[in-house]
């Protein structure tokens, strides 16, 4: 598979459930920090898209114009409205991400300067790397995702420290060639093991996670367990039966 060669402009996807305030400031950090690097914004609507985050959603297109592009979802949950993102993507990369800052807006300046040097790589966030690091993260999450990031690592031959992260730039021939399989949150883990498989090569760069303040997760404690069946499905597929 053949990937940009260069970087010309990227595509920011954030989903929206019930964030206000917090996805208002991460579209000001984006767009002061990176204006000229920022093909559009793609913001995911779902049917159960809070009214007051609808309208925070119009405010922000009145105020920035057309670089917010908003739209309703087809795919349902938080992996189908990045499917469907990815498939509408108009710059060369993309950046997955969320917009309740728990993926912190002032780093997208540092995916960006990344993948510019690396335009055919994987950039992904680490919270384990120096640098990185987790605020109110219950310990018993901590521990497990430090043992799953050990062992997934392992399985694929890299010394990736954060597979499941869910703030990831990708060269956008890259996400649209690929068949993708799951609708929730087990696809951010997808987003990472299927392209390890075809050979493509991921930078981490530090992050630092921080709890949501704002809303509800829509993940729940015991449906991280399902990211092991993406995962180990994974290391026995072919490029063909990954490929589109």
């Amino acid at each position: 598979m053949r990937l940009n060669e260069t970087f010309t402009g990227l595509s920011v996807i954030l989903p929206v459930m019930d964030e206000t305030v917090l996805l208002k400031k991460t579209v000001e950090i984006i767009l002061a920090d990176c204006r000229p690097d920022i093909a559009e914004i793609l913001i995911v609507l779902s049917g159960k898209t809070a009214p007051e985050s609808v309208e925070a959603c119009r405010q922000l297109k009145h105020k920035y114009g057309e670089v917010i592009k908003i739209f309703q979802q087809t795919l349902p949950y938080l992996g189908g409205a990045i499917r469907d993102a990815f498939a509408r993507a108009a710059g060369s990369h993309v950046l997955m991400m969320a917009s309740d800052m728990e993926t912190p807006p002032e780093k997208v300046k540092d995916f960006i300067a990344a993948a510019k040097v690396n335009p055919g790589m994987i950039i992904t966030g680490s919270r384990w790397i120096r640098g990185g690091g987790f605020r109110d993260y219950a310990m018993v999450k901590y521990a497990l995702n430090y043992i799953f990031q050990k062992l997934f690592s392992w399985l694929y031959r890299v010394k990736l420290t954060d597979m499941t992260y869910g703030y990831r730039l990708f060269p956008a021939k890259l996400v649209k060639g690929i068949r993708w399989e799951e609708l929730r949150h087990p696809f951010l883990f997808e987003t990472i093991v299927k392209p390890l498989k075809l050979g493509i090569e991921a930078k981490e760069i530090p992050t630092e996670w921080k709890a949501r303040t704002e809303g509800a997760t829509q993940n729940t404690f015991w449906r991280n367990f399902e990211y092991f069946r993406i995962g180990l499905k994974t290391l026995f597929y072919t490029r063909e039966q990954i490929l589109q």
